[in-house]
């Protein structure tokens, strides 16, 4: 078994270091499964590496990620180091989507940044696994590890797999369009209710390339996950396998002293961007990977993001705009066969290193093409040739705006309406549900933003109702709020600057002509100058609701959608990294 020297890791503060006698009585009796008498001495000199879980029973999301924990600590102990599980919040969207509740849900990526933060500093680990399986807790658990710079592994629990209804196979985003086909008449009561308990049928994150699906992509193609390791089913228990493996490569890396900003380099955003855009990826990408970027002391912001979308083709038939879900795309090749795709058509940068202790290119030698599949296409000959999501500029949001463009036809990518302004997400869903809207409206929805949401909620359930009463081609729908990952249609979020600052959208008025070109990547609206400084100067302030708390404190140090929403100023600022203590 390997040995190592904690002369320069953090854990020798706690073991090794004066007075160490008391910090120590509180290990030797933590009675576990893998240590049933309690730590022994020489268990106390091995590297401390935290094995984190977003582990809970809200949702299936996460119900595995205990289970998949257990080999993770073995691999770290069979190859000397001494495992110190731990767990962190997550707030699931799909519960929290259509109230109040989704305002929690951005505002947790921070909450599980932090968590992890203090508790890594708090006992003074020195490396990270982390096991991640609903949205924000993939982006949360690996802004954590690029601040904190330590070794560290990132594993996805896997996505659920597909329901089955009717023949077909469905995801929960079938039953929010539902809804909308309830209410239109389209669906019966009892078959919605049917769709509902078949939708989700075990362990795991939402099965289409929704926002989980998406950040699991993006941990591969940025380094910080295990190849393949993405892709298995959460209820597949071989995918247990790679959770040893992760912990075994974590120990591998503390033995290299390869630490997190040694891999989330710009070249690996870079990556990370293309596989967004290749596989037509959720618009959250582009508030995740600034923030990520940021705590590495990168600048990678919504427009460096959107060039690289650009110039990415779209191969992936994923849903919601495409045919498959995440199982299939698992059986077709996987994340790897796309990457090995993107390299060899010069999308990707092959040099980069990952937590193999390899490169990417190194990774991805022995990996081929499965011609005996439709889910993934060849770069030369793609679905469309340019990536599945597109950044926006214009007059109407000058920080920029994001629409998911995949499985869009190309004369659907232009949209020339007349505004509906609502000043909360509920306002819209009720003139939606009362089907008060009609054909070539734009509706806005605004003071959604994350400070003005306070929280930036997404807005799946209105545009699902909209999709399920057939409008889903004949309106757009503009927010400084988010989109879920499921969102399908002429959706644009992320507008910024957003309302609660004064940014344009605050400004429009009903009847307002609005012209989106995907194509060119243009939002703006029909107004003069001066009429546009006259708004201006009547504008004023609104206060939310949320003036004590969580979401106070979230909206006094929010920015802004453009460099990912982060709340503090990144590493760019700091002093002393974690891993220099």
């Amino acid at each position: 078994m390997k040995k190592f020297n904690k002369s320069n890791l953090p854990s020798r503060y706690v073991t090794n270091s004066h007075g160490c006698e008391a910090r120590k009585t509180m290990l030797y009796n933590i009675q576990t499964d893998l240590y049933p008498q309690g730590l022994a001495e020489d268990d106390l000199q091995k590297p401390f590496v935290g094995v984190v879980t977003a582990w809970n029973e809200a949702a299936p999301c996460n119900i595995a990620l205990q289970r998949q924990a257990q080999p993770a600590k073995k691999g770290v102990k069979e190859n000397g180091g001494t495992p110190r599980e731990f767990t962190t919040i997550t707030v699931t969207d799909g519960i929290a989507n259509g109230h109040q509740g989704m305002k929690s849900s951005l505002v947790s990526r921070e909450i599980i940044a932090d968590s992890i933060e203090l508790t890594v500093r708090g006992h003074c680990y020195d490396a990270l696994v982390g096991i991640a399986g609903c949205d924000k807790s993939l982006p949360g658990m690996m802004m954590a590890m690029c601040r904190l710079n330590i070794a560290s592994v990132f594993m996805y629990g896997g996505s659920i797999l597909p329901g089955k209804f009717h023949g077909k196979d469905v995801t929960i985003v079938d039953v929010f369009e539902g809804v909308g086909q309830r209410d239109a008449g389209k669906m019966s009561d009892a078959d919605l209710n049917i769709l509902a308990k078949a939708a989700c049928p075990g362990a795991g994150a939402c099965g289409g390339q929704f926002t989980a699906n998406t950040m699991a992509c993006v941990s591969e193609s940025i380094g910080l996950a295990l190849p393949g390791s993405s892709g298995t089913p959460a209820p597949y228990e071989s995918r247990d396998g790679y959770a040893f493996e992760s912990g075994k490569a974590v120990m591998n890396l503390i033995e290299k002293n390869i630490k997190a900003r040694d891999i989330v380099t710009r070249k690996a955003l870079e990556n990370a961007a293309a596989i967004v855009a290749a596989t037509g990826g959720s618009t959250n990408a582009v508030l995740h990977l600034p923030a990520i970027a940021s705590e590495c002391g990168i600048d990678f912001d919504a427009f460096e993001i959107g060039k690289i979308f650009a110039r990415t083709p779209y191969i992936a038939d994923m849903k919601p705009g495409g045919k498959y879900v995440a199982k299939d795309l698992y059986e077709a090749g996987g994340v790897q066969m796309i990457l090995k795709l993107l390299l060899d058509a010069g999308f990707i940068h092959g040099d980069c290193l990952t937590v193999t202790g390899k490169t990417m290119a190194e990774n991805l030698a022995n990996v081929k093409f499965n011609e005996k599949q439709d889910v993934v296409y060849r770069p030369e000959k793609p679905l469309s040739k340019n990536g599945g999501v597109v950044v926006l500029k214009g007059n109407l949001a000058e920080d920029g705006a994001v629409v998911k463009i995949a499985g869009m036809q190309n004369d659907a990518l232009k949209f020339v309406g007349t505004a509906r302004c609502f000043d909360s997400e509920e306002e819209c869903f009720k003139a939606v549900e009362q089907k008060k809207y009609h054909e070539g409206d734009i509706l806005v929805i605004r003071y959604e933003g994350p400070k003005g949401g306070p929280g930036m909620r997404e807005m799946l359930a209105t545009t699902a109702a909209i999709y399920g009463q057939g409008m889903g081609n004949k309106v757009a729908l503009i927010t400084d709020g988010r989109f879920s990952g499921g969102t399908r249609g002429f959706c644009i979020g992320h507008v910024a600057p957003e309302a609660a600052i004064g940014g344009m959208i605050a400004l429009l008025c009903d009847g307002d002509k609005i012209i989106i070109d995907a194509i060119k990547g243009t939002i703006d609206v029909d107004l003069s100058a001066e009429e546009i400084a006259r708004r201006k100067a009547k504008w004023k302030e609104c206060q939310n609701d949320y003036q004590s708390g969580t979401l106070w404190k979230y909206a006094q140090t929010v920015g802004s959608a453009r460099f990912g929403a982060i709340t503090h100023p990144g590493a760019k600022k700091e002093k002393t990294s974690y891993d220099k203590i």
